[in-house]
Parts: structure tokens; sequence; C-alpha cells
């Protein structure tokens, strides 16, 4: 599939454009960089500097954010096409806040989109720059709400409430 083609059919699959016209979704099309992984290569690593200013889009592949938890490797969520990684680094936070490893599954491909030139919309399309800070927020939201949902059914189970078992 041409770079285009895969950036524009993966920006539709997020939430990252839901807002965004066809028009604005080409502007910032341009400005992603198409990356391939191999099965088993590290995308993001806690106090890795490598894309540490780079939102990630998984494009294609298999992605699993993992976490060691209690001296054991927890997986935290697989990712689907459209969905998004590096979000701490991306909205100014510091590489010491990020406690996920981000491993290829599969080969994969991703976009990146540098931090930088994604605020250099602030000062041409403005409108650009909100509506995919709104779809990062939902993304978020998303994850948050997803996790909260595991851990009343893990608790339920646990302690056999609200539910038969």
């Amino acid at each position: 599939m041409p770079t285009h083609n895969l950036v524009l059919q993966t920006l539709n699959n997020s939430t990252l454009t839901e807002e965004l016209r066809d028009a604005e979704i080409e502007i910032l099309a341009r400005l992603f960089e198409v990356k391939e992984f191999k099965s088993g290569e590290a995308l993001l690593r806690p106090g890795e500097e490598r894309l540490k200013n780079s939102l990630i889009v998984l494009a294609s592949g298999e992605v699993e954010a993992t976490a060691t938890l209690g001296g054991e490797q927890a997986t935290l969520h697989l990712l689907q096409p459209g969905d998004l990684a590096g979000i701490i680094t991306f909205a100014g936070g510091n590489v010491s806040q990020i406690s996920a490893t981000v491993m290829a599954k599969t080969d994969c491909q991703v976009l990146l989109l540098e931090r930088s030139k994604f605020e250099a919309l602030l000062n041409t399309q403005p409108a650009i720059v909100y509506y995919v800070m709104r779809g990062i927020v939902r993304h978020t939201h998303g994850i948050v709400r997803r996790m909260n949902t595991e851990t009343v059914e893990m608790s339920n189970y646990i302690y056999k409430t609200k539910g038969r078992f």
C-alpha cells in the first residue's frame, strides 16, 4: 500500500481525526512518518529517549503495551490499528513518566508524529491542533474507562460479589 494511503487509512480509523474534515486530515497526514518494526522489537521502553517526542499510531500488525507489576510482566493493552502510544511524552511529559514497554508482537507499521511538526500547525491551523488533542483525550479516557472496568470485574471475581462465579 502506498505510504500516503496507509497514513490516511490509519488516521481515519483513529480517534485523532474524528472531528476533522477530509481537507484537515490531508494536512495532518503530511506531518506523519511511517516506520516499520520487526516482531519482538521495542517501540518504547521506560526512560528511553528514542521516540520521546513522537506520538505513535499503529497502522498495521500487533503491538502490546506491558508493565512490570509486583515483579511480574502484565499486559496493559493490545493495540489495534488506529490506537495511540507515546502520549505522555508527546503531550510534554518527561521520559521518566513512561512506565510501559511497547513491543511489536508481529512485524508492524506505525505512524510517527513529532511534537515539533504538530506544534507548527498552531500558527496556521489551530483548529486541527485543538481537535487532535481532543481526540487524544478521548483515546486516553477510553483506556482509563476500560482499565477501571477490568479492575471492578477482577475485584468482583476475587471477592465473589455482584455476580455469579
